[in-house]
This record gives C-alpha cells, structure tokens and sequence, in this order.
C-alpha cells in the first residue's frame, strides 16, 4: 500500500489517546475516516480538530462492551462510502486490580471491550473485504498479550487471545487478498491507566508514572501507519521497556527475575 488517500477506514477508541492521534495522521494522509467510541461530543471535536470535512467522515458512536448491531454498523458505512478498506480496532480498557479480587462480571465487561468486540467488528467487515478482494484488519493489541503481569490478569488475558484469534484468521483469508496487522504497544502517553476498570467495576483514575513518562500518542500512531503501509504483520511499539518481549522469548527465566522486581506489593 502506497498511501491512505480515499482509503476508508474505521477507528474504534477515535475520541482520545492513540485512537485520537490515528484519526489526525489518517486525515493527513487524505483518508476517509469512520470515527468510533462511546462520547459522540469527543468523536465531533477530534473531527473538527483534525479539520475532516463532512464528505470525508462518519461519526458514528457506540459502546465496545456492546457490539451486538456490528452487522448495522458496518451497514451504515457501506452505504455511505461503498467500502471499508481498513478497520483498526483501537478501543479498550486496561485493569488494575488482583484476580481474586476480579469480580466475574468485571472480568467478562473487560473481555467484551478488549476482545469480543474486536472480534465482532471484523467478522461484520469481513464479507464486504472478501467481496472486494483486498482489505486490512488491524489489531491493537498491547506487550501484555506477550507476558502476563500484575494486577492485569483479565486484560493480559484478553490481549493474548487477540493474538490466538487474529492470527489465525491471517493465515484463513490472506489468499483472499485481505492481510491483518498485529500492533503490541508498550508505555504509551496516554489515560489508559487513568481510565483502567478496578477489581470491583470502578476506575483506577491514576495516571501511571511509567506512561506519564511514554512514548507520545502521536509517535505511536505514526508507527501503526508506517506498520500499515509497510503491510507489516506484527509490530512492537513503545521505548526500552519492548525490550522485555525478547527477553522473555530467549532468556525466560532471567525474564522471571525482572518481571518480579517490578511488584507493586
């Protein structure tokens, strides 16, 4: 893929953090943009703010813990831009909280935006890509579908099985002409932390030291676009701390040594 121009593609998370920054370098690149997320006010202000115009967008809001009308969805692009070239499924939510203390509704709430909804969004998409010979989903996935880590038990559970899923859907529609990109995110400048789901359903509403100190959202973004483009499979994105993805590939268990120097007890 050369460039983005006229290319349609549907951001989920598009009101804040890497989801924000990804609709202002689509825009750059002169894309036509689906905004998604829960805050329709947000989704129209990162539009203005990214100076769309209206022929060039679509906003259209809704909650990821309930993607049930994806079909519709999808429906609704269709009929306004004739395709869906790319699909990023940006949106979720972490967690801070210890897994005993989870309660199973937060546990099933998280998996819903982290995971069924990527997975609901993309088979609604899928039958208009195939039809068209070619597309691309991409996967915003995070280094903890890579390691499992502290008080992220659920989240970490949730990302690992994007890459189960996505995967292997790589591998069952690639001679189609369609192709997936993995995208793991480390420390990113972002309120991810802020907005993480506690043990009990409530916010975390703190911003981590280690993200307020991140990569900025915009780099990131500008990665994941260079990743599309480059039609890449999988890409790691963040500072030193990716680094802890290799070691855990080749060094496992001096990767248990320093995993466990970062306990939070």
């Amino acid at each position: 893929m050369n460039d983005l121009s006229n290319k349609v593609i549907w951001i989920t998370g598009a009101s804040s953090g890497i989801g924000e920054a990804l609709v202002h370098e689509c825009a750059k690149q002169n894309a036509i943009i689906i905004l998604s997320a829960r805050r329709e006010s947000e989704l129209l202000r990162v539009a203005s703010q990214a100076k769309l115009s209206e022929q060039k967008i679509l906003v259209l809001p809704f909650d990821l813990a309930d993607t049930a009308k994806a079909d519709e969805y999808s429906q609704q692009i269709i009929s306004k831009f004739g395709k869906i070239d790319i699909l990023i499924n940006n949106g979720g939510q972490s967690q801070r909280g210890k897994a005993i203390e989870t309660s199973m509704e937060t546990e099933r709430h998280l998996f819903e935006i982290n995971y069924f909804s990527a997975v609901n969004l993309s088979k609604a998409v899928l039958p208009f890509m195939l039809k068209n010979g070619s597309g691309k989903i991409v996967v915003i996935s995070s280094i903890a579908g890579k390691f499992g880590f502290y008080l992220r038990s659920t989240y970490s559970a949730a990302k690992h099985a994007l890459h189960g899923y996505f995967e292997s859907l790589r591998l069952e529609v690639e001679k189609q002409g369609l192709s997936v990109l993995m995208v793991c995110p480390g420390k990113i400048k972002t309120t991810i932390s802020v907005n993480a789901m506690s043990a009990d359903g409530g916010t975390h509403n703190k911003m981590d030291e280690s993200h307020e100190n991140a990569m900025s959202a915009r780099e990131c973004a500008q990665q994941i676009i260079s990743g599309i483009l480059h039609d890449e499979e999988e890409i790691l994105v963040g500072g030193k701390e990716l680094l802890i993805v290799k070691i855990k590939r080749f060094l496992p268990k001096f990767f248990g040594k320093l995993i466990r120097k970062q306990s939070p007890y």
